[in-house]
C-alpha cells in the first residue's frame, strides 16, 4: 500500500512538474493581456445574447467566428466569448477597444454587420449591450 501510495505521488509530481514548465496556450494567450498598456480612453461593453428555443448550437456556429476575427482587430485589446454552463445557447460577451470610435468601427466591420443581420432568425431578443469604462488600470 505504502508503495502504491509512493508511485501515485511520484506521478503527481512529475505530472505538476511538467505542467509548470510547459507553456500552455491559455498562458501564451494570456501574456498578451497587457493591463498597463490599456489606454485611459479604453471603451469596454459587457453583452448578452440569448438563443431561441432550438438555436442554440446555430447560434453557436454563427457567433464562434467572431473570436478570431476580434481578436485579430489591432485596435482590440480584449475579447472573450462566454456561453453559461447552465443555460446553452445564452453567450456573453466581455470587449475592450482602445476608444470608443474603435468599437464603433469594429461594429461596422462587414463580419459584425452580418452577424447581427442572422440574430432576427437565432436570437430571442437580441444583443443586451453595456457599455462600460474599465477601471483600476495600473499607473504608468
Amino acid at each position: 500500500m505504502r508503495t502504491l501510495i509512493r508511485n501515485s505521488l511520484c506521478s503527481l509530481l512529475c505530472v505538476a512538474a511538467m505542467t509548470m514548465t510547459a507553456p500552455s496556450a491559455v498562458s501564451q494567450e494570456a501574456a498578451r493581456v497587457r493591463y498597463q498598456e490599456i489606454p485611459e480612453e479604453a471603451y469596454s461593453v459587457v453583452a448578452q445574447v440569448r438563443a431561441k428555443a432550438g438555436k442554440e448550437d446555430a447560434l453557436r456556429a454563427a457567433t464562434l467566428p467572431l473570436i478570431d476575427l476580434v481578436r485579430g482587430d489591432p485596435k482590440n485589446l480584449v475579447y472573450f466569448l462566454q456561453e453559461d454552463r447552465t443555460e446553452p445557447g445564452h453567450f456573453i460577451f466581455y470587449e475592450v477597444f482602445s476608444s470608443q470610435a474603435d468599437f464603433d468601427a469594429h461594429n461596422a466591420m462587414p463580419y459584425v454587420k452580418d452577424w447581427f443581420a442572422k440574430l432576427p432568425e437565432l436570437a430571442d431578443g437580441g444583443v443586451e449591450v453595456m457599455r462600460m469604462a474599465v477601471l483600476g488600470k495600473p499607473k504608468k
